[in-house]
């Protein structure tokens, strides 16, 4: 300021000077004109007067500047020494609960609510195929047959050793009746002998004899009967074999498990499938539909079993899905810390397919609703994340807060501030205790 000051004065003197010298030169202008009889010689009063004259300009020139440039300095100082000391302004917003209806919106995979391969269950070459990708079934339908020529000479191979057996069967029994009639007469002679001992009629060696052959038709009754079970035996193995070999010939008719839609046909007429390991079709059933999604830790709890859920897909836009949460893990994924949850949806009209992936909006009421505040009210800083929360007596006080879900333009609020706190909304990192 004490320049601007100096510069305004050497202005006004100088120009002051230069009219003192166009007043000297318009004098030699004069004298050179005039003529030259008579010189004019000013006085010393005029002298005097002249410079007391460019004197008073010149402080009047500086009065002039001086003045209003020290009012402006002083005007300068005073409202910059109000800003300093003067309280800072800011825009404060009053904290509130969120809404007590929780919506949360998740990814999920579509996937049909039963699904099956159907595998060969005979070896042998593929008959016919009646159905193919897209159709749709029912339970028991026929959807192809297979031609096991093998399989119906192990049949015949069968029941003719069935045959075989149930004849081993009669001869056993055959032997058992004959060996049972031997018994019988084998005792009335031991009997007859014995009450001839006894009378003394026939010698003891003669009725040891009979005694003993009666004992060895006792023994071979038992071994005809041991016979006739093991040949029982044989036959109901056989008879086993039979139905087997019979239940596996059915087989060669495949048929479908339940109602469902052919989504993968893996064989064709003519096609070699071997038992067990030859995968022909693959049936699900979309009448409803099964969604998997994965729930964050911090949302688990609120997940129940029944609760309402709404699936929307990005190529059905417009639509909503109604859904029920049938089941839940009840654990967390350690990798992920999420909680697999399923969702059944139904799909009468067919408008969902399995495989497609889906948004879905999970609902929950919450007891105890978190605080809301907006995401630009936060002060991150290394030793934490704060806000500038203003007190009663107009100070600000850097508090510590705990951060929950995050919505982009709005933050829950887990502890830190309670209902009713009043907050800086654009505390920025100048903000200070």
């Amino acid at each position: 300021m004490r320049s601007d000051e100096i510069n305004l004065a050497e202005t006004t003197e100088e120009r002051l000077r230069k009219e003192n010298q166009d007043l000297k030169r318009q004098l030699l202008e004069l004298k050179a004109s005039a003529a030259p009889v008579k010189l004019w010689h000013p006085s010393s009063r005029t002298i005097w007067s002249i410079v007391f004259g460019v004197a008073v300009l010149i402080v009047v020139a500086f009065l002039g500047g001086y003045i209003p440039l020290q009012k402006r300095n002083a005007l300068i100082d005073r409202e910059s020494f109000e800003q300093a000391h003067a309280l800072p302004r800011v825009e404060v917003i009053q904290v509130q609960s969120s809404s007590q209806n929780s919506v949360l919106e998740l990814p999920g995979n579509i996937e049909p609510i039963t699904e099956a391969p159907i595998l060969a269950r005979a070896d042998g070459y593929v008959k016919r195929r009646l159905v193919d990708i897209g159709d749709r079934v029912r339970t028991g339908q026929l959807v192809a047959e297979v031609e096991a020529p093998e399989l119906d000479e192990q049949v015949r191979q069968s029941q003719a050793a069935l045959e075989q057996a149930r004849a081993s069967l009669e001869e056993a029994l055959a032997n058992s009746e004959q060996g049972k009639s031997n018994l019988e007469l084998a005792r009335v002679n031991a009997q007859r002998w014995s009450n001839l001992v006894n009378r003394g009629i026939v010698s003891r060696q003669d009725n040891d004899l009979y005694q003993t052959q009666y004992q060895s038709q006792v023994s071979g009754v038992h071994s005809l009967e041991r016979a006739v079970a093991a040949q029982r035996g044989n036959v109901a193995a056989a008879e086993a074999n039979v139905a087997r070999l019979q239940n596996m010939r059915g087989y060669r008719m495949v048929k479908a498990p339940f109602d469902g839609i052919i989504t993968l046909r893996n064989v064709d007429t003519g096609a070699l499938v071997t038992a067990g390991g030859t995968l022909l079709f693959r049936i699900a059933q979309t009448g409803t539909l099964r969604t998997y999604v994965n729930v964050p830790q911090a949302n688990a709890s609120f997940v129940r079993t029944g609760q309402p859920a709404q699936l929307k897909v990005s190529n059905l836009p417009g639509r909503t899905f109604a859904g029920t949460i049938a089941r839940t893990a009840d654990s967390l994924d350690p990798a992920s810390r999420t909680m697999l949850v399923e969702i059944h949806v139904p799909n009468q009209d067919g408008a969902l397919l399995p495989g497609m992936y889906a948004r879905v909006d999970l609902s929950s009421t919450r007891v105890h609703p978190p605080l809301l505040v907006p995401s630009d009210a936060l002060i991150v800083r290394p030793d934490g994340t704060e806000v500038a929360v203003v007190r009663p007596d107009h100070t600000i006080h850097l508090q510590k807060i705990e951060i929950g879900r995050d919505y982009g333009d709005r933050l829950e609020i887990v502890s830190g501030l309670d209902v009713g706190d009043m907050i800086v909304q654009n505390a920025g990192d100048s903000a200070r205790e």
